[in-house]
């Protein structure tokens, strides 16, 4: 992560405070009605269209209802978007442009709202999560004649606590990236408590401009207590180890300052804007970033737990599949290319040990304590072939970075979490005989639970926003999407040891 990139930049996003209530200036509303004929030469965009004809062609906007869209717009910035996304100044003189240019914004605005700015299909390598398909041409119509523009564009993007939570924090650093210049913290030895260190002070600033320390906090000589402890904060929210030692992780973080955390906000409420309103009641989601899944039982939260997700160049795509049916003692049939890049070197005695044979042309790992799929599989079904499952490298759960697999998911405590399901499904018995037998077995669950693997950076845990380091890229994708800027190159994952499993 190149931390200098962000010097300077907090102009950049402060911009999304500038309000639009400039767009009427010097051209007040003239309340003269646009034409049908004008309108239909005006009108070019096909959603737009769509929306006069319902209407017979007739104007939609007087000088209130102007009014009132522009003021609607100029709170994008709540929802982590810029408001010349939708509307530039000035607005044309014409009332038939003009007519066309509101109704085109509002309509704009209305769908990156109700279901994501951006096309998730067209930036990402692979998505298959379910997106809302609203009819916002339908609700502008119902808006603009019952007079609750307001009312209809905030009920537009998610009404969750977490949504909120993004909003609020955004809003916040960009404040205070508008307020504070921050200079790059640079690298170094690591900081210790209780040593000096010059770099000391700038670090203080950076933790007060985001929130971790009082802004009226001295400039400390010595690296004491006090910054210790907000540092460990910090360093937990994002999931370094919270040792305090300052490290080039803890500083990589720091140095992304108010106006890079408000970047990584924005571009995650447009990550929750590409969800379904009303999810399935019964589900589980994986945070492939932050490497935890959420499960939900009839609607309510039952469990998280770590999960290990694909390494950097192996990522864990975004997508939503499901599973009803849980593999005891499973076999791992080892895909062609993991094959021939690990497996194809190893010598015979290597593969033996660890029970690795050859079943119709392909590498099959036997059942047991050694199996790279560990001792059950949550067999979901989808193209990819990616799958929730066990694994006997139980030490990648307690590390803070969890990127170490070819793109399948290991969950942690993987028994545990199939008896639950299991017992939820009143199948448990069938699974202790199933796993009791030491064979590759398959038990059936009455529920089809589906499974939604996201990638976000930045999420609420209920009591806090935390962040995770951007491990795939692919937040720069979103935020290009939303004419933002360009992140800090990636810092690359040091893999510790061998380890060929899904």
């Amino acid at each position: 992560m190149k931390s200098a990139s962000w010097a300077g930049k907090a102009l950049i996003l402060a911009l999304f405070s500038v309000s639009l209530s400039a767009c009427g200036n010097g051209l007040p509303f003239a309340g003269k009605q646009a034409d049908a004929a004008s309108l239909q030469t005006s009108v070019t965009d096909p959603q737009a269209r769509a929306f006069y004809q319902a209407r017979q062609w007739k104007d939609a906007w007087d000088r209130k209802s102007e009014k009132q869209l522009l003021h609607i717009i100029s709170g994008a910035p709540a929802n982590g978007l810029k408001p010349d996304l939708f509307l530039k100044e000035p607005l044309p003189k014409d009332p038939a442009q003009r007519e066309a240019a509101l109704t085109r914004a509002a309509l704009r605005y209305a769908a990156a709202l109700a279901s994501g700015y951006a096309d998730p299909k067209s930036i990402a390598p692979i998505y298959t999560i379910p997106r809302p398909q609203p009819d916002v041409a339908t609700g502008l119509a119902k808006a603009l004649a019952g007079d609750d523009l307001a009312d209809w564009f905030a009920s537009l993007p998610p009404q969750t606590d977490e949504y909120r939570a993004l909003s609020e924090a955004h809003l916040a650093y960009l404040k205070q990236a508008a307020a504070v210049q921050l200079q790059p913290i640079a690298g170094g030895k690591p900081i210790k408590p209780g040593h000096r260190d010059p770099r000391l002070p700038a670090i203080a600033k950076a933790l007060s401009a985001i929130g971790y320390l009082p802004t009226n906090a001295a400039a400390p000589a010595r690296y004491d207590r006090a910054l210790v402890a907000a540092v460990k904060r910090f360093q937990g929210d994002w999931s370094i180890k919270a040792d305090g030692v300052i490290g080039a992780n803890t500083l990589d973080a720091l140095n992304l300052g108010p106006a890079g955390l408000a970047r990584q906000l924005a571009i995650n409420m447009e990550r929750l804007r590409w969800l379904e309103r009303d999810p399935p009641k019964t589900r589980i989601d994986v945070n492939t970033a932050a490497a935890f899944l959420d499960y939900w039982r009839d609607g309510q939260h039952v469990d998280r737990r770590n999960v290990v997700a694909g390494e950097p160049d192996k990522q864990t795509p975004q997508l939503q599949a499901s599973f009803a049916q849980l593999v005891a003692n499973p076999k791992w049939r080892v895909p062609d290319t993991i094959a021939a890049k690990e497996l194809a070197t190893k010598s015979a005695g290597w593969l033996a040990q660890n029970n690795f044979a050859i079943e119709n042309g392909r590498y099959v790992q036997g059942s047991g304590d050694k199996n790279s799929l560990g001792l059950v599989k949550f067999d979901m079904a989808d193209p990819q072939q990616i799958y929730l499952h066990d694994t006997p490298a139980k030490a990648l759960f307690a590390m803070p970075e969890r990127h170490r697999s070819h793109g399948c998911v290991r969950v942690q405590d993987a028994l545990q979490f199939a008896a639950l399901l299991a017992s939820q499904d009143g199948v448990d018995d069938e699974l202790q005989d199933a796993m009791i037998s030491a064979d590759e077995k398959w038990v059936k669950l009455k529920t089809k639970i589906p499974v939604r693997l996201m990638y976000r950076t930045a999420f609420y845990d209920g009591g806090r926003v935390q962040f995770r380091p951007d491990v795939y890229g692919w937040d720069d994708q979103v935020a290009m999407a939303l004419g933002l800027v360009r992140g800090g190159a990636r810092k690359a994952i040091e893999k510790q040891g061998e380890d060929i499993g899904p």
